[in-house]
């Protein structure tokens, strides 16, 4: 009896995975662009994992010095002198900004990328218990998180570039590099391809960090709701065959494999958002 309603309860795969896709939204969005609505899960767990990031940093640093230091606090300093030696690796400028930014930026998108390898149907599971109809919990999958991200490192680096530069040598690096001749009329076609060049790249950077980010963590997930869509469906139908519990026990183990390889993945991706961060950072405080 309990294997046929197993099977009668196996879910239909395309509802299974609109809803593990959808967001839990103040409202319903009108249109593609609607700033009106806002992602609430994203919202909670991305300061859910701010603050609890910030707390356990900021505990670890008011005991530092004082005492033996507990494995957390090895760690943290681990972590934190690693990511000061690649700041000071690519940023030559003196700054007391970028090396917690970078710590910043490492660290919370991490755990934006670990919260992927929590069981698919736990916390969305228990959110549907209480009347919550769906609760996506990885903010690195929604586009409105990566470019909140992306665009304030773009901020940050025209801020820069015009701090360090000045503004007429920040606008003069779009016409006069890399080409440039000594001719005034003839620079003034080369200033235009220049434009074109440099604004297109310029504008992509932006760009890529979030949908490099975005697209590898939502291929994670994806992977994920097809291994769990495949351990429902044919898992729970056919326990009662030899084939019904191999291929369930092949769907976890399948699933534990991919866990650890999105774990990599998440942190493979937080690096280089810090890394590529920092770099930029480093290219708009250098003079031409």
């Amino acid at each position: 009896m309990l294997l046929r309603y197993l099977a009668e309860e196996t879910p239909n795969p395309n509802e299974y995975i609109l809803h593990h896709l959808t967001f839990l939204t103040n409202k319903a969005p009108q249109g593609l662009f609607d700033f009106g609505t806002v992602n609430l899960d994203s919202v909670f767990f991305s300061v859910l994992l701010a603050v609890a990031f910030f707390g356990t940093f900021y505990a670890a640093a008011r005991h530092a010095g004082t005492g033996a230091p507990s494995k957390f606090r090895n760690f943290v300093e681990f972590v934190v002198e690693a990511i000061d030696e690649q700041v000071q690796g690519i940023f030559h400028t003196r700054s007391t900004l970028i090396a917690p930014l970078a710590l910043t930026i490492f660290c919370w998108v991490f755990l934006f990328n670990a919260f992927d390898v929590l069981p698919l149907d736990l916390l969305p599971g228990l959110a549907g218990a209480v009347g919550v109809g769906h609760l996506r919990i990885v903010p690195s999958t929604d586009l409105n998180v990566v470019f909140g991200l992306s665009l304030t490192v773009f901020l940050l680096i025209i801020f820069y570039s015009i701090k360090m530069k000045g503004l007429l040598g920040f606008l003069g690096e779009f016409v006069l590099h890399p080409l440039r001749v000594r001719n005034p009329i003839a620079q003034i076609p080369i200033s235009l391809f220049n434009l074109v060049v440099e604004l297109a790249g310029f504008i992509a950077r932006p760009v890529s960090l979030a949908l490099r980010l975005y697209g590898n963590i939502f291929a994670g997930e994806m992977v994920f709701i097809l291994i769990a869509l495949m351990t429902l469906t044919h898992g729970f139908a056919g326990l009662a065959s030899v084939g019904g519990w191999v291929g369930t026990i092949g769907s976890l183990v399948l699933g534990v494999v991919w866990s650890a390889f999105d774990l990599f993945i998440g942190f493979l991706q937080a690096f280089i958002f810090m890394i590529l961060t920092v770099v930029y950072l480093a290219q708009a405080s250098e003079h031409h």
